[in-house]
């Protein structure tokens, strides 16, 4: 077990975007970081850091959350933060979704944050300190058309984290979420899931329009770098806030939100979106 003192993070799915960003970052700034992924040889940049570990982990196999913990307790003794951030999005009409897909959307954005938790837990109450930052979006305040069952499991990480944060505050532990908006990383790309393999269906006007809107937007994504500097403010602020925004986009839409009556509120959504 190392001497070292420094505080320890645990992050998942750091292979790439967000995680990846999260965990060079605070290991520059001198924390010991644990990065994990279902593929440690997609760590291989990280590993080349002195301040990190590159260990497997899948959240959907709870022998595998088990092994990992246990891994960096073993390691380091400790874990002072940990970065819920491994999950994808599932686009298209839910009509078209198998039941995989749900079951799969579900057991990875929900299901592993639960089981990563809840794994972590333990030693966080023997150290009375901690915090769990888990990664929503923005898609977890505000729903879009074509991601209802990533806003979902989304909407459920926010309310799962917040009520969470109620029962861990008396044992020292703090609970966050990340709403972050766009971002540029490979979530629109490869790590974009669809319900459908024939875009030629009954939902093909609505596929065309949203799509389009979203190809239009990109460009002014946040860069996975700045989401990972409001995780580490969110790990280091030594505050009870509970939600952070994440991107000047997550703070108009959120601040407008709130703003709006519920028909207002609808029909920004269906612009927003090309309907």
């Amino acid at each position: 077990m190392s001497t070292n003192t420094s505080p320890v993070v645990l992050i998942t799915g750091a292979s790439s975007g967000i995680g990846h960003a999260a965990a060079n970052l605070f290991a520059d700034r001198g924390w010991r970081v644990v990065a994990t992924m279902r593929n440690p040889v997609d760590g291989a940049t990280l590993a080349e850091h002195s301040n990190i570990a590159v260990l497997p982990l899948d959240v959907t196999d709870s022998a595998s959350v088990e092994a990992a913990v246990a891994g960096t307790l073993d390691r380091f003794g400790r874990i002072d933060a940990v970065v819920n951030n491994a999950g994808y999005g599932l686009f298209g009409p839910f009509e078209t979704a198998t039941d995989e897909q749900i079951r799969r959307q579900f057991a990875t954005n929900v299901d592993g944050i639960f089981a990563v938790t809840r794994a972590v837990l333990p030693a966080m109450r023997r150290q009375g300190s901690g915090t769990i930052i888990n990664v929503a979006s923005l898609g977890g305040l505000i729903t879009l058309p074509l991601f209802s069952l990533y806003n979902a499991t989304k909407f459920a990480v926010v309310g799962f984290t917040e009520s969470l944060s109620f029962e861990l505050a008396p044992l020292g532990i703090r609970a966050k979420y990340i709403a972050p908006g766009g971002v540029a990383t490979q979530f629109a790309g490869r790590s974009l899931a669809r319900t459908f393999e024939d875009a030629n269906n009954a939902y093909r006007d609505t596929l065309a329009r949203v799509s389009e809107a979203m190809n239009t937007r990109r460009g002014n994504y946040s860069t996975a770098e700045s989401i990972a500097e409001v995780i580490f403010t969110a790990a280091t602020d030594s505050t009870g806030q509970v939600m952070y925004l994440a991107g000047e986009d997550a703070e108009q839409a959120y601040s407008m939100l709130r703003s709006l009556s519920e028909p207002q509120k609808l029909q920004m959504v269906r612009q927003h979106s090309g309907l």
